[in-house]
């Protein structure tokens, strides 16, 4: 995995509102990055402007070099190991940029709420495993906290799985959720967490090696930054352990704030939705979202002013991310097509005709891994004519038919809805009754999964609608 698609991977995790943020801050940090629309007049800058500020950046570069070499790398590092992905401008923060330049879509509340429980729930339903896995990564998730570490040990999980669960049960489902998203999730440890990440990069990956060493005997020597001891230890160059360290300190320590931000105040969809002569298609919504460029005036002057590294790193830092949003664009438009072309349906008829969809389906289909399609489809919108719907909501596991075909579980939410929206309120259907007439309508299914329906539709029982009605 290059650094081009580390960070790819994750711009694709943010909302289209902390997108916005993050490349607004990058304008305003990196030279070599311009608006499109930017009038050109304003992006000339002189020849001595531009050697002005490389004359900075080579005072800069020339106070780092006169010093010790610990200095160099303990500026690229947080205070602490606690803090390792502190100053990383990728990780997703909370949503606070109230941005009105949308000249298509008028910002719109969501009032639900994400947790990394939920998330992780989610992904569990989406994968293919037995019920009695399904119990032990539900008892899994349930001791995960908010950071996304794993609280209790894997004889109290056994002991909360059910009888004749094992210890090796309980590690073989632990390791399918630590593979969830976000990396890291389900570790015991600091250590395990960062090392949980590591090992989802390329082998081919500069300093993975001398990371994953690091990360296993020296992870106390990080927090102390004691670089020489590092090097003395493991016979490192100054350039081997910056490469370490430098994926080191793009880990994230706290996996679950990624997913752990309350609820979301504003949603622009990242999708539309639309039907042109009798086909669905689908576009990026690129309203209030800067397009960008590389400044060729800054990057002119750079090539006839080679030696200002500072300079030259912003350039390999631009051309990286405008790489990286191209690929983060092209994920989500390959994920969003697919989920279209298997949901037309719905699109036309409703959620009643939801068809049965799980992440393999979308990832086999694209060629891509079940966890990259979670990051795109997690907070991630769809204008549709049916509204704006999170990418997440097209997913659901099967319930089998009568005639041997699967439905899936959100169009039997939606049958058991209509059904009771439909009902005499003297006379309100029981859970048996909602089985009964399901199985007329082909749909085989248990009175408990139709309460557990029901209930997730925060829907009372019948009992106590009919008291409702009644008062």
């Amino acid at each position: 995995m290059t650094p081009q698609l580390q960070q790819a991977i994750k711009l694709l995790q943010l909302p289209l509102l902390d997108l916005q943020q993050l490349i607004t801050d990058t304008l305003d940090q990196n030279v070599m990055l311009e608006r499109e629309d930017d009038d050109q007049d304003d992006t000339i800058l002189s020849m001595e402007s531009f050697s002005r500020h490389a004359d900075e950046d080579e005072i800069a570069d020339n106070d780092v070099s006169d010093a010790r070499d610990e200095p160099t790398i303990e500026r690229e590092l947080p205070e602490g190991v606690a803090e390792l992905s502190g100053d990383d401008p990728w990780a997703t923060t909370a949503n606070q940029n109230d941005n009105n330049d949308n000249d298509r879509f008028a910002d719109l509340i969501d009032k639900r709420e994400q947790t990394l429980q939920h998330h992780l729930q989610w992904q569990l339903e989406m994968a293919h495993l037995s019920p009695a896995q399904r119990r032990i990564g539900e008892a899994i998730i349930d001791a995960i906290n908010d950071d996304g570490y794993l609280t209790q040990s894997l004889d109290e999980i056994v002991e909360a799985s059910g009888p004749q669960v094992t210890p090796t049960d309980v590690d073989a489902v632990l390791q399918i959720v630590q593979a969830f998203d976000p990396l890291g999730v389900g570790a015991r440890t600091l250590q395990e967490c960062l090392n949980l990440q590591l090992i989802t990069l390329d082998p081919n990956t500069p300093g993975l090696s001398t990371a994953l060493k690091i990360v296993d005997q020296h992870l106390a020597l990080v927090a102390e930054k004691a670089w020489s001891t590092i090097k003395r230890l493991l016979t490192l160059q100054d350039q081997e352990l910056q490469e370490a360290l430098s994926l080191i300190t793009h880990l994230n320590p706290r996996p679950g704030n990624v997913i752990q931000s309350g609820s979301t105040d504003y949603v622009i969809p990242d999708v539309v939705v639309y039907k042109r002569e009798g086909r669905w298609l689908v576009d990026l919504n690129q309203s209030g979202v800067p397009r960008l460029r590389l400044n060729q005036t800054y990057a002119q002057m750079l090539s006839e002013v080679p030696e200002h590294q500072s300079l030259k790193t912003q350039l390999q830092e631009a051309r990286w991310l405008l790489r990286s949003l191209e690929i983060r664009n092209d994920t989500l438009l390959k994920v969003a097509r697919k989920i279209v072309e298997r949901q037309e349906d719905f699109l036309n008829e409703g959620e009643e005709a939801m068809r049965p969809m799980v992440l393999r389906d979308v990832a086999d289909s694209i060629e891509m891994h079940e966890s990259t399609v979670s990051r795109v489809t997690t907070g991630k919108y769809m204008l549709t004519p049916r509204g704006i719907i999170e990418l997440k909501h097209f997913f659901s596991s099967h319930v089998a038919s009568s005639d041997g075909s699967e439905v899936s579980s959100t169009a039997i939410r939606a049958k058991i809805k209509k059904l009771i929206a439909g009902e005499e309120p003297s006379k309100p259907l029981s859970d048996s009754q909602l089985t009964d007439l399901l199985l007329k309508e082909g749909v085989q299914v248990a009175r408990r999964t139709v309460a557990k329906y029901r209930e997730s539709l925060d829907i009372p029982t019948s009992s106590a609608r009919k008291r409702g009605s009644i008062g």
